[in-house]
């Protein structure tokens, strides 16, 4: 079939929201006289809203009174679309898909929703891990795309607008005017929020961190995250680091990459900003706890530094409702020591 109207579902979180963006230029690739829709909960519309590849983008609320949603569907309903791509499987998107009358549903594998998808793909490979934006790309092709998987594309996410650069400036700019003499220095992007406890690194590790970096010469270390992650910022500020800038909850998703695209490293776990590097050349250090790198790890041509470090323990990868040891060592057992002597290297 040649369709004429695409509708792409993947509506949280701002990593898996990232890796699905080859699959989104896949699509353009393969069905160019399509229009793409793509649908993406609130908080994450700007990872996607500009993307080239797209002809439009459909913002709900995480939470929508159950008449909008209702109201949502019938204006989905009406669109009429050929094919509705679910790259999410969550429970919304379940009931989005099911109610859409798209013409072709298409999905995963997955218990107890088989019966919403026209064509289905296995999230599980025969030989092992299969990535996530692997995945993506194989839902494309068994819509009839014909690649291989070397010609599966990199991360791609929208410019940066005037605005949002002009503010990463400004920050970076005033950074080096209070640098010792107006000095350029090597900026450490570190990613201080978790998710969940089963990713968080702990406010006594990330402190340890800090302390380490600031003391290289002409380091400085920008701390992103949410606004929830303001508490553990405050803390690590408490340390006494002089070369920190606090950023937590001060820049968006775009603003956050453009910070990382500048930077000379990134430093986090398998985490929404760990994908927006993964979309620059700045090298990348991560740290994995319950996920394997195997199905998360940074989506970026092999020649770009990545360092991945990771524990091998046989409750991973751990599904992230209760840690079997009860202490969370597979991220814990990381040490502000290990990771230190990972980044080194990219600030010498």
């Amino acid at each position: 079939m040649t369709p004429s109207k695409i509708l792409i579902v993947r509506l949280r979180r701002a990593g898996d929201i990232i890796m699905t963006t080859p699959a989104v230029t896949l699509l353009r690739k393969h069905f160019p006289a399509a229009k793409l829709a793509y649908l993406v909960e609130e908080p994450f519309r700007r990872l996607v809203e500009g993307n080239p590849d797209l002809d439009r983008v459909i913002a709900v609320s995480p939470k929508p009174p159950f008449a909008d949603f209702i109201r949502f569907i019938r204006e989905v309903r009406n669109e009429a679309y050929d094919i509705l791509i679910d790259l999410h499987g969550g429970p919304r998107a379940s009931w989005i898909t099911f109610w859409s009358g798209a013409k072709v549903k298409a999905g995963y594998e997955i218990k107890g929703k088989r019966f919403l998808y026209d064509v289905r793909v296995s999230r599980r490979g025969a030989g092992g891990p299969v990535h996530s934006v692997q995945n993506h790309a194989n839902l494309v092709r068994a819509l009839g795309a014909e690649f291989g998987d070397s010609e599966i594309p990199p991360l791609s996410l929208p410019a940066a607008k005037p605005e949002e650069i002009v503010r990463v400036e400004a920050i970076l700019r005033g950074a080096k005017d209070d640098n010792a003499a107006g000095k350029e220095f090597k900026l450490v992007v570190l990613h201080i929020g978790a998710g969940n406890r089963f990713r968080d690194w702990g406010k006594e590790n990330l402190s340890a961190l800090v302390k380490l970096l600031a003391a290289l010469p002409n380091v400085r270390i920008a701390l992103v995250g949410a606004d929830a992650d303001r508490g553990v910022q405050d803390e690590i500020l408490a340390g006494g680091a002089a070369a920190v800038l606090p950023l937590a909850g001060r820049l968006n998703f775009i603003e956050v990459r453009e910070l990382i695209r500048r930077a000379a490293l990134f430093v986090g776990p398998d985490s929404g900003p760990m994908h927006l590097a993964a979309s620059t050349e700045t090298p990348i250090v991560a740290y994995f706890g319950p996920t394997l790198p195997a199905h998360f790890a940074p989506w970026r041509p092999s020649w770009t530094k990545t360092v991945i470090l990771q524990k091998d323990l046989s409750c991973r990868p751990c599904p992230q409702r209760e840690c079997v040891t009860d202490d969370f060592r597979c991220l814990l057992a990381i040490g502000p020591d290990e990771v230190f002597a990972a980044c080194r290297p990219f600030l010498a």
